[in-house]
């Protein structure tokens, strides 16, 4: 309120949900050694329909200025490259090249980590969007946050008056604790969106009684995005011992009830890809995917493999990254 509406870098009405080309999965990718976390990122992202839509458009690099390195510039091409080679697999040369470009923590030959890499790759992606110094609002309005971001809505209550304030804060993902009544998704999505009083050590001073009070913090999602996508923290922030417990996820999920406003129509999501890590700890194992391809149908994508597999196997992984599409 109070401030002009951001400048739209990317009109959100250009974006198909829907495929616009359907075929048969593309090539698997060449793990160089301990690259199987750049490998999966890159299938889920190649898999997301409304971004593999506009990379084959070519409409980036038609009118891309910048010099040198081009993260959207580099995934259009590899885009291109898994989904029109006759290859098997192929080697994702350029996004190996490049990798200290996209984050700096990334060191060739070392096992890291798939949800890093992804936060990396889309950071770069955004980032290679914006000409200009834009305010932070239109900032928020490329190509990467119309698809993938969302707005979190924090409504913190004083417990002595009941006076509210409300935040909003936008959001690429949503990262979920599962070590507490995590036996499904919804179960975690319904400990999240429950008020929760702030810790004593968590000073709120009231804007209307003037004092320091009691109060309580209520998150939910404000604006949903049209790709959502989850990671279940799958290592425990204490011990750093890996979390290898199952939690169900449905194939449809409905998001309203996450909702800043619950009474409005159903908002089904419907899951597309899902990365699994194998191995005991989280500092070593492997990591390997699962998609839906434009002709519907479910793949197992480990490495240069690709096979196909059913829903009820994909449903039944130990799942770490989520993603889901409206």
């Amino acid at each position: 309120e109070g401030m002009a509406l951001p400048q739209r870098i990317f009109p959100p009405e250009k974006i198909c949900m829907d495929w616009q080309q359907t075929q048969t999965p593309g090539a698997g990718l060449f793990n160089l050694g301990n690259t199987c976390y750049i490998n999966v990122i890159l299938q889920c992202l190649t898999y997301t329909p409304p971004l593999a839509n506009y990379l084959l458009s070519y409409q980036h690099s038609q009118s891309c200025q910048q010099q040198g390195f081009c993260m959207m510039c580099t995934m259009e091409a590899h885009v291109r490259k898994v989904l029109c080679s006759s290859a098997s697999a192929v080697l994702p040369g350029a996004v190996l090249r490049d990798l200290k470009f996209i984050g700096e923590e990334f060191e060739y030959g070392r096992q890291e980590n798939a949800y890093e890499f992804l936060r990396c790759t889309l950071s770069a992606m955004h980032r290679a969007c914006l000409s200009c110094d834009l305010d932070v609002s239109s900032q928020e309005t490329t190509i990467v946050y119309q698809i993938f971001g969302g707005f979190m809505k924090s409504r913190v209550t004083c417990l002595n008056c009941q006076a509210v304030v409300d935040s909003y804060k936008a959001f690429l993902d949503v990262s979920l604790d599962i070590r507490v009544r995590a036996s499904s998704l919804t179960t975690v999505l319904e400990d999240c969106v429950t008020p929760k009083q702030l810790d004593q050590k968590e000073s709120f001073r009231c804007i209307k009684c003037k004092k320091k009070a009691a109060a309580s913090k209520k998150v939910t999602v404000h604006r949903a995005p049209r790709v959502l996508t989850l990671c279940l923290e799958r290592a425990d922030q204490w011990t750093g011992t890996k979390i290898s417990k199952f939690v169900e996820y449905p194939e449809y999920l409905d998001l309203r009830p996450y909702m800043s406003d619950t009474a409005g129509e159903p908002l089904l999501c419907s899951l597309y890809a899902i990365v699994v890590h194998s191995g005991d700890t989280c500092l070593e194992g492997h990591f390997l995917c699962y998609t839906k391809a434009s002709n519907g149908l479910w793949y197992k994508m480990d490495d240069e493999s690709v096979d196909n597999c059913d829903i009820h196997t994909v449903l039944g992984q130990q799942a770490y990254l989520l993603f889901y599409a409206r």
